[in-house]
């Protein structure tokens, strides 16, 4: 995990990977974005945008490892075990993201919304 906290425009001359997400994906995601960020008390919307950074982490994980392990043709069994492994990883990610995402402030959410924004640029 980077401890590098330069927002993305800022280091748009470092190498970088990007990963492709459903539309419905990025549908949600703007829905979420904006109703936290037009929201009088968007600390009422913290579940919302844990949910969405869960979603997020899953469609990167999937893109990243699970994507490869098929188009690899590496087997159903390793395939199998694959996401064996992964699920687990991904509820204990769930659990956190959403203690983090709980306990944030407003300027701390809407920080969070800000840099996913920058993301999909």
């Amino acid at each position: 995990m980077s401890t590098d906290s330069t927002p993305p425009a800022e280091s748009s001359t470092k190498p970088f990977l990007r990963f492709y997400h459903s539309d419905g994906l990025r549908t949600k995601t703007l829905t979420v974005l904006n109703k936290l960020e037009q929201a009088k008390d968007c600390t009422r919307h913290r579940d919302i945008l844990a949910q969405l950074v869960v979603e997020l982490t899953n469609s990167g994980m999937d893109y990243y490892f699970m994507r490869p392990l098929k188009l690899a043709k590496v087997g159903f069994i390793v395939e199998q075990s694959a996401v064996m492994g992964m699920s687990g990883a991904t509820r204990v990610l769930a659990s956190v993201i959403h203690n983090i995402i709980g306990r944030m402030d407003r300027p701390q959410l809407l920080f969070v919304c800000s840099y996913i924004r920058e993301l999909m640029e």
